[in-house]
C-alpha cells in the first residue's frame, strides 16, 4: 500500500482560507498566498489539495516547480506551469493577447509564430503578458496557478511573480506559492507582499504530538486510536513533527516488517528501533536497495541528473534497452520515488528533493564523477546545441564529474543566452561561476566569458563587482586581451557614472603595452575617453571630446571596427547639439545604422537613447524615446532604461502631467537605490526638485534638493538645472520676481564656472524672456543658436523677441513673434501659461497681442493648478488694464472651461441654465431668490461675455452649452 496520508491533518486554518479565496476567484476576485515552511511540512499537500477541489469544480490549474538541484534557469516554474495547461495548443482566442504571443512564445514554444522574435528581454512586457494570460484562462469561472519551491526560483520568475502578485485582485486569478523559510529573495518578496496586502502568508508550523498520531493513522488508513502508542511516539520523537518524515518512518517500518496489519489492528512485531537523523536517507536507501543493483543505478543516474530528469538521458547512460527502463521506471514509481513528472513528456521526478539528495549522499565522489560525465556526454549527443536549460543542465553535470574546464564554457554559453534573454541576473551568476571554473583553461576562453561578465555586470549595475575583477585581467597572460578587458571595464564604468574609474581603467589599458598598442585599440580608448568628457563638465571638454572622436572614427572606419566607430559617432552627434541640430541628427543616424548593420544590439538601443533625448530637446517628439525604453528593457540594459526614465520624468514635469513623472521618479527611485548609480541618483533627486517647484510646492522642493545634495549634488553638473529648472520657476510661480532674477544670475555664474551640457537651465532661453522685459539685453544681440532654438527655450526666445519689438513699435513683428512663441509652448502648459502672463503688461502698453485673452487663460488654468500667487497676479493685471474680472465663488470647478475662461461666474452660470429651459426674468428670479433686476444684470453680463447680441442667441447658446 502506498504511505501517505489520503487528507490533511493540522491545516484546517489554511485550508478553509484557501478554500474561501477559491470560491472567491471563481465568483469575484483572485489574489495570491504564499505556503511558507521547511522541506517535507506539508506545503505541496495543501497546494495540491487546493489544485485537486479547483480541478473538482472546473477551474484550470496550471502547475510549475523551481529546480532544487543544479543552476537556476530562467523562467522554469513558470514555463512549466504554462506548458501543463497549454501545451500542444493554440493560444487563448483573445484580442488583448494577439500582441503579446511573441512574447508569451518565450515560454509556451508551440506559440512561436516566426513574426519577431520569440525571446524578448523585458520582463516588465512578459510580467504583463503572463498576467494577462491568467486572467483570460480565468475570466469565465476563475483560475488556479501553484508555483512551487520558489525558494529555488530564479531572479526574474520572482520578478514576474511579484508583478502577479500586486494584480491579481483585478482578474480571477489565485496563485499559490510555495517556499521554504530560510532567508532568501522568495521570502522577502511574501513578507514584502504581505506588508503591503498584495497577499497572504501562512506559515506551516510542524504538527504536535497529537496531530502526527492522527497524520499516522491517516496514512494508516485507520483512527488514531489504533495507531500503537510505541509508534505514535517513536515517530513523534523522530519525525520532529513533519509529515514527509513520518511517512518516510512508516515506510521503513511497514518494509522492515516491524509494523504489520491484520484482522486485529496495526501491530508491532519484534522492537521498534529508534530511527535517529538518518532516519530518512536509511528508509530511501531500503527502498532503493529493494529494486536491485540496475534500479539503484538507474536511480543514481536520475539524482546525478537533478530532481527532474529526462528518461531518454537516463537509458543512454544505464544503456537499458526499453523493457528493463519500462521495468526499472515502474517499480521505483510503485516504491513511491518517484513520479511521472506532467509538465514534460519524456520526464520524470523525484516525489521530494530530500530522496534525491539521499541517493547522492550514497554515492562516493568517484561514482558520482563518472555517472555525471557520462550523463554529459549522453545529454550533448541527444541534444545538439544544448536547446534551453539543457546547456545549464550539462554545464551543472561537466562540474560534477570535475571537467572544470568543460563546466566552464558551458556556463559562459548559457550565461550569454541568458544575457541575449533579458535574464540579467542569471547571466550574472552563470558567468561569474564560468570565470572562476576556467582558471586553467586557455587565455581566450578566460577573456571571452570575463567580457561577457563585465557586460553582463554594466547592465545590471553592479559596478563595483566590475571593478573587482579587474584583478584577474592579469590572469589572462597576453596583454593585448587584458587592454581589451580594460576598454570593456572602462565602458562599464562610464555607464555606471563612475568617472574616475573609467579614467583609471583607460590609463591603465594604456599602460601595459606602452608604443605597441595597436591602432584598433588606441581608437577604442578614444572613443570611450571622448564619451566620458562629454559628462565631465569643464571649459574645454567638449572640445576635447570632439578632437577624440575625430581620431577614433577615423581609425574606426580605416580598421573595420564598427562597435568604436559607432560609439564615436555618438560622441560627435552630442557636440553638434549645441551647434546644428541637423549635424547632430545625422550623426546618431549613422551610429544607428551602423549598429542595425553589424547587429549591435546593445549598441543600438544607446544610440536610440541619444537620439531620442535629442528629439525631445529638439522638438519635445518623445516618440523615439518609448521606443528606445522599449529596446532598453528588452535587452536589458537598467542603466540605460534608468537614464531614459530619467529624462522622461523631466519632460513628463515640462508637460506639467505631475502625476506621471511622480509615478516614473518613485520607481526609478527604488531601482537606483538598489544600484548605487550616483549620478542618474543626483539628475532623479534633481527632477523631483523639478516637479515640485512647477507646482509652486517649495516644502516639497526644498526636500528634494535637500536630498540631492545629499547624494554630492553641490559639485555635481546637475547643479546648474537645480537651479534653473526648480527654484527659478518655484520663485516665478510664486510671483518673486526678484529671486527668480538672483538664482538665474546664480545660473550664469555656475555655467561660466563650469559648462555644462545642460541647456534648458535658462542660460539660452528664460534669461533673454527676463533681459527683454527689464531692458538689460546687450547692445549687440546675440545671433541665435541650435541650443536656443530647441523647443523649451525657443518659447522664450521668441517671447522675448516679442517684447522687444513691441517696444520697438513693430507691431506685426511682435505678433508673429508671440503666434510662434504660443504654437513652440503648446506641449507645455505651465511655462505658457506663465510666459505670456509675464509679457501681457508690455504687451498691454504696447499695443500688441491679446494680453486680457492671455491673462484669463493663464488665471483660470493657475486657479485650477492652485498656484494662487500667479492666478492672483493675474486678475490684479486685467482689473489694471481695465478687463472685467469674475469673482472665485464656491462651485466654480462646475463650470465648462469655455466659461470659466471667458470670466462666466457661478451665479451667471445659474442664469444661464435656466435660460436654456426659456425661462423669463422673473421666472429666474424666483427660482433663485434673487430680483428680476439682478437677472437683467447677468443676462447683460452674459451676452457681452459670449459676445451674442441678443437674448434669443443667448438662449439658443445656452442650450447648446454642456451642463
Amino acid at each position: 500500500m502506498g504511505i501517505r496520508s489520503t487528507r490533511l491533518i493540522g491545516r484546517d486554518r489554511e485550508l478553509g482560507a484557501l478554500s474561501q479565496a477559491l470560491e472567491k476567484a471563481r465568483t469575484d476576485h483572485g489574489g495570491a498566498f504564499f505556503l511558507v515552511g521547511e522541506g517535507g511540512i506539508g506545503k505541496s499537500r495543501l497546494a495540491a489539495d487546493i489544485a485537486s477541489r479547483a480541478l473538482a469544480t472546473g477551474l484550470p490549474v496550471l502547475r510549475g516547480r523551481a529546480s532544487s538541484i543544479g543552476p537556476m534557469v530562467p523562467f522554469r516554474p513558470l514555463a512549466e506551469a504554462l506548458l501543463s495547461h497549454f501545451r500542444g495548443g493554440l493560444p487563448p482566442a483573445a484580442p488583448e493577447l494577439d500582441p503579446l504571443v511573441p512574447v508569451l512564445a518565450r515560454l509556451v514554444p508551440d506559440w512561436y509564430r516566426g513574426d519577431r522574435p520569440h525571446d524578448n528581454g523585458n520582463l516588465l512586457v512578459l510580467a504583463e503578458a503572463v498576467f494577462r494570460l491568467l486572467s483570460v484562462a480565468g475570466r469565465e469561472g476563475g483560475c488556479l496557478i501553484v508555483l512551487e519551491d520558489l525558494h529555488n526560483a530564479d531572479a526574474e520568475t520572482l520578478f514576474i511573480v511579484e508583478y502577479l502578485v500586486d494584480n491579481l485582485a483585478s482578474s480571477r486569478v489565485m496563485l499559490i506559492g510555495t517556499l521554504r523559510g530560510e532567508p532568501g529573495e522568495a521570502r522577502r518578496l511574501a513578507t514584502a507582499a504581505a506588508q503591503r496586502s498584495s497577499s497572504h502568508t501562512f506559515e506551516l508550523a510542524r504538527l504536535d504530538a497529537e496531530r502526527t498520531r492522527e497524520f499516522a493513522a491517516a496514512c494508516l488508513e485507520t483512527e488514531p486510536a489504533a495507531v500503537p502508542a510505541a509508534v505514535a511516539n517513536l515517530l513523534w520523537q523522530n519525525s520532529e513533527g513533519v509529515p514527509f518524515v513520518v511517512e518516510e518512518l512508516l515506510h521503513g517500518m511497514l518494509g522492515d516488517g516491524l509494523l504489520v496489519g491484520g484482522a486485529s489492528g496495526w501491530q508491532v512485531v519484534g522492537e521498534l528501533q529508534a530511527r535517529v537523523p538518518e532516519a530518512l536517507i536509511s528508509s530511501i536507501a531500503a527502498r532503493v536497495d529493494a529494486l536491485g543493483a540496475d534500479g539503484e543505478t538507474l536511480l543514481s543516474v536520475a539524482a546525478v541528473l537533478g530532481r527532474r530528469f529526462p528518461l531518454s538521458v537516463v537509458q543512454a547512460v544505464t544503456d537499458m534497452d526499453d523493457r528493463m527502463l519500462h521495468n526499472h521506471i515502474s517499480a521505483s514509481v510503485a516504491a513511491h520515488l518517484v513520479t511521472t513528472d506532467e509538465t514534460t513528456p519524456g520526464w520524470y521526478a523525484f516525489r521530494h528533493p530530500l530522496t534525491a539528495e539521499a541517493l547522492l549522499a550514497r554515492l562516493v565522489p568517484s561514482t558520482k564523477a563518472t555517472l555525471a560525465r557520462r550523463a554529459a556526454d549522453a545529454v550533448e549527443l541527444l541534444h545538439p546545441g544544448l536547446p534551453g536549460e539543457l546547456c545549464a543542465l550539462a554545464a551543472a553535470l561537466r562540474l560534477t564529474a570535475m571537467d572544470h574546464p568543460g563546466a566552464g564554457r558551458l556556463f559562459a554559453e548559457a550565461g550569454r543566452r541568458a544575457l541575449d534573454g533579458g535574464a540579467a541576473d542569471t547571466a550574472v551568476t552563470m558567468l561569474t561561476r564560468a570565470v572562476d571554473l576556467l582558471a586553467t583553461a586557455s587565455p581566450d576562453d578566460r577573456a571571452d566569458a570575463l567580457e561577457t561578465l563585465l557586460h553582463a555586470l554594466g547592465q545590471t549595475g553592479q559596478f563595483d563587482r566590475a571593478v573587482e575583477f579587474s584583478a584577474r585581467f592579469a590572469e589572462i597572460g597576453r596583454l593585448e586581451r587584458a587592454v581589451d578587458l580594460h576598454i570593456q571595464l572602462a565602458w562599464a564604468a562610464y555607464i555606471g557614472g563612475r568617472h574616475d574609474e573609467c579614467l583609471n581603467q583607460i590609463e591603465q589599458a594604456r599602460a601595459p603595452l606602452g608604443g605597441e598598442i595597436t591602432e584598433e585599440q588606441k581608437a577604442g580608448l578614444d572613443a570611450v575617453e571622448a564619451t566620458l568628457w562629454l559628462d565631465i563638465p569643464g571649459p574645454a571638454h567638449t572640445e576635447r571630446a570632439r578632437k577624440l572622436a575625430e581620431q577614433a572614427w577615423e581609425v574606426a572606419e580605416r580598421a573595420g571596427v564598427p562597435f568604436v566607430s559607432c560609439q564615436a559617432l555618438q560622441v560627435l552627434g552630442m557636440v553638434a547639439l549645441e551647434t546644428d541640430l541637423a549635424e547632430a541628427e545625422r550623426y546618431l543616424q549613422l551610429a544607428r545604422r551602423l549598429a542595425e548593420q553589424h547587429q549591435l544590439t546593445h549598441l543600438r538601443t544607446q544610440v536610440l537613447v541619444r537620439l531620442g533625448g535629442h528629439r525631445m530637446l529638439a522638438e519635445g517628439d518623445v516618440r523615439t524615446f518609448d521606443l528606445a525604453r522599449a529596446e532598453a528593457q528588452r535587452t536589458g540594459a537598467i542603466t540605460l532604461t534608468c537614464a531614459v526614465d530619467a529624462s522622461r520624468a523631466v519632460h513628463a514635469a515640462m508637460r506639467g502631467e505631475f502625476a506621471q513623472a511622480d509615478t516614473i521618479l518613485d520607481e526609478n527611485l527604488a531601482v537606483l537605490g538598489r544600484l548605487g548609480l550616483v549620478a542618474l541618483l543626483q539628475y532623479t533627486h534633481m527632477t523631483r526638485a523639478m516637479v515640485a517647484a512647477h507646482q509652486a510646492d517649495r516644502p516639497r522642493m526644498e526636500r528634494a534638493l535637500e536630498d540631492f545634495r545629499a547624494e554630492g549634488g553641490a559639485t555635481a553638473q546637475e547643479l546648474v538645472l537645480s537651479v534653473g529648472l526648480a527654484q527659478v520657476f518655484c520663485s516665478l510661480l510664486e510671483e518673486d520676481a526678484e529671486r527668480a532674477r538672483r538664482e538665474l544670475a546664480q545660473v550664469l555664474s555656475l555655467e561660466e564656472r563650469q559648462p555644462s551640457r545642460f541647456h534648458l537651465a535658462g542660460q539660452h532661453g528664460l534669461r533673454l524672456l527676463i533681459e527683454a522685459l527689464d531692458g538689460t539685453e546687450p547692445e549687440v544681440a546675440r545671433p541665435p543658436t541650435a541650443v536656443s532654438g530647441m523647443r523649451w527655450n525657443r518659447q522664450f526666445v521668441l517671447l522675448g523677441d516679442a517684447v522687444r519689438h513691441g517696444r520697438a513699435g513693430a507691431l506685426d513683428r511682435a505678433d508673429s513673434a508671440v503666434a510662434a512663441a504660443i504654437e513652440a509652448a503648446a506641449p507645455f502648459p505651465v511655462s505658457r501659461h506663465l510666459g505670456l502672463r509675464m509679457v501681457a503688461e508690455s504687451a498691454s502698453a504696447d499695443g500688441w497681442g491679446d494680453p486680457v485673452t492671455w491673462l484669463k487663460e493663464a488665471e483660470e488654468y493657475f486657479h485650477q493648478a492652485e498656484v494662487t500667487a500667479v492666478a492672483s497676479a493675474c486678475r490684479g493685471l486685467l482689473r489694471k488694464i481695465g478687463a472685467p474680472v469674475g469673482q472665485r465663488r464656491t462651485g466654480s470647478d462646475r463650470l465648462p472651461a469655455t466659461l470659466r475662461s471667458a470670466g462666466v461666474t457661478v451665479r451667471e452660470y445659474e442664469v444661464l441654465q435656466l435660460l436654456a429651459d426659456n425661462m423669463g426674468n422673473k421666472d429666474i428670479a424666483r427660482r433663485l431668490h434673487i430680483s428680476p433686476r439682478t437677472v437683467e444684470k447677468h443676462v447683460a453680463s452674459l451676452m457681452a461675455k459670449s459676445n451674442l447680441q441678443n437674448r434669443g442667441e443667448l438662449t439658443e447658446y445656452a442650450r447648446n452649452t454642456p451642463h
